[in-house]
Order: structure tokens, then sequence, then C-alpha cells
């Protein structure tokens, strides 16, 4: 998916602010608002985009191409916001209508929520926020207590529900200073005996949806890996094309074209054919389990492998062209350097890290 010029050159032009304020500028947000990018994933009804996978997974990867903070914060955000097909549709439609709505959070299972009535007492902390200046509401995993005493399932293992919960009961730890994906300003974040109605909890199965657009149906662990997986790939074709130019610089000097550059040139060529041809792979599998009742179990695990194996592939490349940048490289406002910090910074994500 192509961007339009201006919009690469709003996001391009706000890369160093976004990394000196440490979070998405004034001008980047209104550029996410105004293009609805934060609702990708949420139905029409509400006044999302309703895109489909390959499409929201496409434009994705072209935001981390242009800047990885950028496009890691929208991918992040945007997959909150989805959470708009597990909770009540009246409920949403009020929530998702308002303007400027943006969800952020944590996956992790943490903290408690102690079942009183029809609400929750929640009380914990947790970490990594993507977004969390600019959050409307934050989401946290919270493992079910009643009576003071752990829930368990059919199968003794704890229960634990998400919850949604405004921001102004939220205190925001300021503590994200990573060398790379700065602007995506992933606080972490606190509640101390919260009182949450029963309607703010939901679960992220296919049979707990309240709306029945095809990406509720979609397995959610799979669409986190195909949404994750295409920022690494937006930031390694762009690590790829920066490292190129880079030779071709170098390539002026007769005497390091003859003694290294055709041997670098040829690597990189390896390098990126084998990554192109999987990449391709994976758009096709997710065309092939895509608006599918029961998607192929077996599609479904190509794609775990081949997004973590994407990953792996990355680091690795990564890792072995850098070395060879120069001392370009390695100055901080270079953007080859920057988009190493943000592969890395990248890579200490659980969920695709083997």
């Amino acid at each position: 998916m192509m961007l339009q010029t201006d919009i690469r050159y709003i996001i391009r032009d706000n890369v160093l602010a976004s990394i000196e304020r440490k979070a998405l500028t004034t001008e980047l947000l209104e550029l996410i608002y105004q293009q609805n990018w934060f609702n990708l994933w949420v139905p029409h009804v509400y006044g999302g985009l309703n895109a489909a996978l390959k499409e929201g997974c496409q434009l994705l990867e072209e935001l981390a191409y242009v800047d990885g903070g950028f496009g890691w914060t929208v991918t992040l955000c945007a997959g909150a916001n989805m959470f708009a097909g597990f909770i009540n549709p009246t409920l949403a439609e009020i929530v998702f209508k308002q303007a400027k709505v943006c969800w952020g959070g944590s996956g992790q299972p943490s903290g408690r929520a102690d079942k009183v009535g029809d609400s929750f007492m929640i009380s914990g902390t947790w970490k990594y926020a993507t977004g969390a200046p600019h959050l409307t509401h934050f989401t946290l995993n919270a493992w079910v207590y009643e009576n003071g005493e752990p829930v368990f399932d059919a199968n003794g293992n704890p229960i634990y529900h998400s919850f949604f919960v405004d921001r102004n009961n939220v205190l925001i730890h300021y503590d994200w200073n990573t060398f790379g994906l700065e602007c995506t300003a992933s606080h972490s974040f606190s509640i101390n005996e919260l009182t949450v109605p029963k309607a703010h909890a939901f679960d992220l199965r296919p049979d707990s949806r309240t709306s029945h657009e095809p990406v509720f149906y979609y397995p959610f662990m799979t669409f986190a890996e195909c949404t994750l997986a295409v920022n690494y790939v937006g930031m390694f074709r762009r690590f790829l094309d920066l490292f190129e130019k880079q030779l071709l610089v170098k390539s002026s000097d007769p005497e390091w074209a003859t003694e290294k550059g055709k041997t670098l040139f040829k690597k990189i060529d390896v390098v990126r054919s084998a990554f192109e041809k999987k990449r391709d792979r994976f758009y096709e599998l997710i065309d092939e389990t895509w608006d599918k009742i029961e998607p192929n179990a077996i599609l479904l695990s190509e794609i775990a492998n081949l997004s973590r194996e994407l990953v792996r592939d990355i680091r690795i490349g990564t890792v072995d062209l850098f070395p060879y940048a120069g001392i370009a490289g390695a100055q901080r406002d270079n953007e080859l350097n920057i988009v190493f910090r943000h592969i890395f910074t990248a890579s200490q994500h659980a969920l695709l890290n083997i």
C-alpha cells in the first residue's frame, strides 16, 4: 500500500522531534486522527475503517517503513481499539464515537480483580502501555478473585479477564527510556482499588465477540502475530534500502569498491531475496486464512512459525550488515542508526522473540 507523498513528508519531518520529546508530536497525532488510523480495525458502525487484515497489515508495514516508532504506535493502539468488537455494542458505540478515542495498555496478566457483586475491584501495575500520554482508555489483564480466593477454570487454571478503564483512573509511571522506539512512550501504569463495572470486562475469544465483522472471527493471537510482524518487515525494508544507499556512497572510493563493495552488494542481494520470499509467503497466508468461519489450523500454525522466523532473520540480518555501514551508521541522528535502534528495541517484545 502506497502512502501519499505529503503524508510521508509529515511523518519523516517529525521523526527527530518525536524522538526528542519521547512521544508523538501534535502534528503526528493530528495526522492519525485525520486518517482514522487508530480505528483501523473498528467496525464501520462505530465510526471505524473496518479494514481487512491484508489491507491493514500492508498499511502498518508502510507506516513502519517510513518510521518504525510511528508505525509501532499506530499498530499497538489500533490493536487495542479493535477490542471494540468484544464489548457491549451500546457501550462500544458510546465510547468509539467520541473524538480522538485511543486505547492501549498491557497484555500481560498482572494485578488482581476482586469480584464484588456486579463489579470488580482492581489493583496492580502493568508495563509497556504504548502511547500512554495520548490514551483515552487503558486496557489491562488481571487475575480474577472471589471472596479473597483466586478463581479457576474447569481445567484448574487461574482465570483472568481483560478490562478497560478511563485514563483519569490510572497513574502513569513515566519510565520509558529506551534507545529506540522512543516516541512510542510505552510507559508503565498502575491502579489502586478501582471499582470497575462488569460491562468493562471482556475476553478476547471468538466466542466472546459482540460484532460479526471478519476480524472478530479471526484468532486474536494470529491477528497479533500478523500485525506485529509487519512492523519488523517495514523497518527491515527501510534498513536494507538505507544500507544499500550507504554502500553506494562508500563505493565512490575505488579501493573500497574493489576490496569490499562487490562482496557486500552480493550479500545484501542474498539477504533481500530470502527476506522478500518469506514476506510474500506471509501475505499469501493472510489471504488464505482471512474471512473463513474456521481458518485452517495448519496455515495458522505456519503464520505463527513464519512470523517468528521473519523477526529472527531480520535481527540476524541487521547485526550481520550493520558493521559495514561505517561511522555514518553510528551517528544518532542518521536514519540508518535510528532504524537500527528501532529494530533492536522492537526485538525485546516477547510475542515474536525466539
